[in-house]
């Protein structure tokens, strides 16, 4: 191993000494006096309509200090969208509200339906299996295409389909590329499947609310990766505090990978509960609870196509994306497949001309933001993939075909907005 600090000499953090002698400082390790314990009672329909939740018997249950629905929640805004995108032909994406608690409908499966707070976690849990409610199951619609049919049951009834926008990038360039291609020597097509996928950081999400009545300020503590993004939408868009009435507190995080970066239904009920109930409110997930609260990744569904000269230069690349925002728009997940993956797909290659297309879908799924890199591990991949096809139909060299299409001169600006100011892939590869 070098010793002279360069690539591949070990690194001490400063804050390694106290993770490895256990005097972390993580949310869950925060207990406040008087606090209460909070448990969801969940959806386990992918999508139905709510007739009842009947929580009479479960309020007179042990330690329960009181039962919140959706009706709870009326008049409070929901969770905002934080990054807006206007489609090809000029128009503003369709977005839904997303309660803090479910209102008329579930719409996948995890759906809060009530919260239970009392005194111990296992008094919450019991009663709300005490919890009577009567759901009408609903066709539910997973596949992306399918979602885009005609007749395809809607997620959200007030929207005109499940098609939150279509996504053109660079338009201007589209006319161009399809004559590229109808001119190209050789094309290239490949459909891809980019899983979706649950993200799993050591520590499941915790929110601690907390609320002085005698200041009026509220606190919460949660495993964010940006609270300062917390503070300002849940403060500002859903429960309607002044920035100077609220701190957003994120001790210790225990990996995210960009899944704790938005704000979750979880964190304005702990914040809300706190001062509805004048003590403070502690949720802390469990593994299987964040199968279906947390953000997943990726689930993207592509074809690919590369246009190449009968000396195999590259001539122009298109795509035809269905992203999968779920059942409710997550804080950024608009922008993964558009401004975090289109403005990607020059990767390293000096391709002239490059038109992308994504439509983003509701469907009855958990929400989907960003995971690991969001939009560009998807756009490589992509690209990728289909110059090794390329290379097998023409018979090349794979890593030939790509030296001979790097880009080499630089600053270089590529076709989709985003300029290269210095790169050596050659040394790379």
């Amino acid at each position: 191993m070098p010793k002279d600090g360069g690539i591949g000499a070990s690194t001490k953090r400063r804050e390694d000494v106290r993770f490895l002698t256990g005097n972390g400082n993580y949310t869950d390790d925060i207990n406040l006096h008087g606090q209460a314990y909070v448990h969801f009672l969940r959806s386990d329909v992918a999508h139905g309509r709510i007739n009842k939740v009947d929580t009479e018997a479960a309020s007179g249950m042990p330690g329960v200090l009181r039962i919140f629905t959706g009706a709870d929640f009326e008049g409070v805004g929901g969770l905002p969208c934080g990054w807006q995108v206007t489609d090809r032909f000029g128009e503003v994406m369709q977005e839904p509200a997303h309660p803090v608690l479910a209102q008329g409908k579930v719409r996948h499966v995890g759906d809060p339906i009530a919260a239970i707070v009392a005194e111990t976690y296992a008094q919450a849990r019991d009663a709300a299996e005490a919890i009577e409610y009567d759901i009408d199951e609903l066709p539910a619609v997973v596949n992306m295409k399918d979602a885009l049919k005609e007749g395809a049951p809607k997620v959200h009834d007030d929207l005109t389909s499940n098609l939150c926008y279509d996504w053109g990038f660079v338009e201007e360039n589209k006319a161009a590329v399809n004559e590229a291609f109808e001119k190209a020597a050789h094309v290239t097509s490949l459909e891809l499947v980019n899983n979706r996928l649950i993200a799993n950081p050591m520590e499941p999400r915790v929110a601690v609310g907390d609320f002085n009545r005698s200041t009026g300020d509220h606190t919460l503590y949660t495993t964010s990766q940006n609270p300062h993004v917390i503070r300002l939408l849940m403060g500002a868009f859903v429960l309607g505090i002044p920035e100077h009435k609220l701190r957003v507190v994120s001790p210790d995080v225990g990996g995210g990978f960009g899944t704790k970066i938005f704000h979750y239904a979880e964190e304005a009920f702990c914040t809300f509960a706190a001062k509805a109930l004048n003590r403070p409110v502690k949720w802390t997930s469990s593994r299987s609870e964040a199968f279906m609260s947390d953000a997943h990744g990726r689930d993207h569904v592509t074809r690919i196509e590369l246009a190449l000269d009968k000396d195999n230069n590259f001539t122009a690349l298109r795509t035809d994306t269905h992203a999968n925002m779920g059942a409710y728009l997550s804080t950024f997940a608009p922008s993964v497949p558009t401004w975090l993956h289109g403005t990607l797909m020059a990767g390293n290659y000096k391709t002239p001309l490059i038109y992308v297309n994504v439509k983003a879908v509701f469907t009855n799924t958990v929400p989907v933001d960003a995971y690991r890199g969001a939009g560009r591990p998807e756009a490589t991949f992509q690209l990728e993939r289909v110059i090794d096809k390329a290379a097998r139909e023409l018979g090349v060299d794979p890593i030939a075909l790509r030296r001979q299409n790097f880009i080499t001169e630089f600053p270089y600006a590529t076709p989709v907005a985003v300029e290269y100011d210095t790169g050596d892939y050659h040394a790379t590869m």
